[in-house]
């Protein structure tokens, strides 16, 4: 009975693990993303290792044929960028440390002593910042070197084999920068578009969270408190967003695949630059909002000023529609979207003023510091001009 019930689970749990990869290669074999990203990304490192093990070993029948497939795939970066980058820091590290090992064992010998002032040596270098992150190689390569030394038999001997390893490495980052140039180079459009996309839906169900309450009257101080964390907890989401827009940039430097493209990427890329800033600014205003709300204890002024409040809902509504089409936010489809986008902003100027014409009517008390009133009409301002200026940016850069 035990091993029938442990093999009832035991294949649930396969069929969720299978159901699970299926959908994962669905992904990567179905549209852009970080899965396919992954596919590709083996696929060409086995591709220039391949290539890089077949020249040091079989052609050139170096002693030492792995330094070429290795450094084939170190340099195997995400863009064409950084992999032109990280190879030259590479390169300079290697020659570096082999060259620290050459004088030294010219000069000192191949024993201990030396071997303790080439690794101390190696690792200085290690930490100039020119070399980056690469900068740990100048001592890995030492450290290679110094063996190879001590097993070759002759000075011409020793010279040959420090100069094979350099000449590995360059085959190998050569034949590394090759591949990624010429097999599908990535390109990395949808980067900044996602970065966006994933920031307007945070704002999007924030403030799709706060106009019912606000309809409703329903202000109590758990929800605020949960509002005021989650505004506070979008700086995380901003990050990935920037992170997203440079390798977007990134991407085109040395890109081939960019010439089949529209020249007009760079613009695109300043727009949503643009976009990013001003939605960044927009969370702290939405971050502000929720503060005042969470401080607000007049519990009794729900009711005697709920119209306003339900003028602020519909204007925070209308915001929300705003930060919907931002969500969904598509190079493609951009000149459809600013025209949807600008008769939205449209839309809320008038739930704004509306907004403000209530305030006057209700006669609220504005400069009362312990009421929230003064405050929410002119974060609702602020607002209003943050997302009015994200509309025209983006109308700017794409008529451009």
């Amino acid at each position: 009975m035990a091993g029938e019930v442990s093999g009832r689970r035991t294949r649930p749990a396969r069929t969720g693990r299978m159901a699970r990869v299926r959908r994962w290669w669905g992904r990567a074999l179905g549209s852009e993303g970080h899965e396919r990203s992954t596919v590709l990304l083996i696929a060409k490192g086995t591709l220039a290792a391949t290539i890089a093990w077949v020249i040091s070993y079989h052609l050139l029948h170096a002693q030492s044929p792995a330094f070429a497939p290795f450094s084939a795939v170190l340099i195997m970066q995400v863009t064409v960028y950084q992999s032109l980058l990280q190879s030259s820091r590479y390169v300079g590290a290697v020659v570096a440390g082999v060259a620290v090992q050459a004088a030294l064992g010219f000069l000192v010998g191949p024993d201990v002593p030396a071997f303790a002032l080439m690794a101390l040596v190696a690792l200085t270098i290690g930490r100039w910042p020119a070399l980056g992150s690469q900068g740990s190689q100048v001592a890995t390569a030492a450290f290679f070197a110094f063996s190879t030394y001590v097993s070759a038999t002759s000075t011409l001997d020793k010279v040959t084999q420090l100069g094979q390893i350099i000449l590995l490495v360059l085959i190998g980052c050569g034949i590394g920068v090759l591949v990624n140039v010429t097999v599908l180079p990535p390109l990395r459009y949808r980067s900044a578009e996602h970065g966006i996309r994933t920031l307007a839906h945070a704002l999007c169900d924030l403030v799709s969270d706060i106009y019912p309450a606000l309809r409703e009257r329903g202000l109590d101080e758990e929800r605020t408190g949960r509002w005021r964390a989650r505004a506070e907890q979008t700086g995380e989401l901003v990050t990935q967003a920037r992170t997203g827009l440079r390798m977007a940039r990134e991407s085109l430097h040395y890109n081939p695949r960019r010439l089949f493209r529209r020249g007009r990427a760079h613009t695109y890329f300043e727009g949503y630059a643009a976009v990013l800033e001003a939605l960044e600014r927009t969370l702290r205003q939405v971050a502000a909002l929720t503060r005042s709300l969470d401080k607000w204890s007049a519990g009794e002024d729900r009711y005697r000023y709920g119209a306003f409040l339900a003028s602020y809902a519909d204007f925070l509504e209308s915001l929300s529609h705003i930060t919907r089409v931002f969500a969904d936010l598509d190079e493609d489809r951009l000149g459809d979207q600013t025209s949807q986008l600008h008769q939205l902003a449209d839309e809320a100027q008038n739930y704004r003023r509306r907004l403000a014409e209530q305030a006057e009517r209700d006669d609220l008390p504005l400069t009362d510091p312990g009421r929230p009133y003064g405050v929410l009409v002119i974060e609702a301002a602020r607002l209003m001009e943050e997302f009015q200026y994200t509309c025209d940016v983006l109308q700017h850069h794409v008529e451009r």
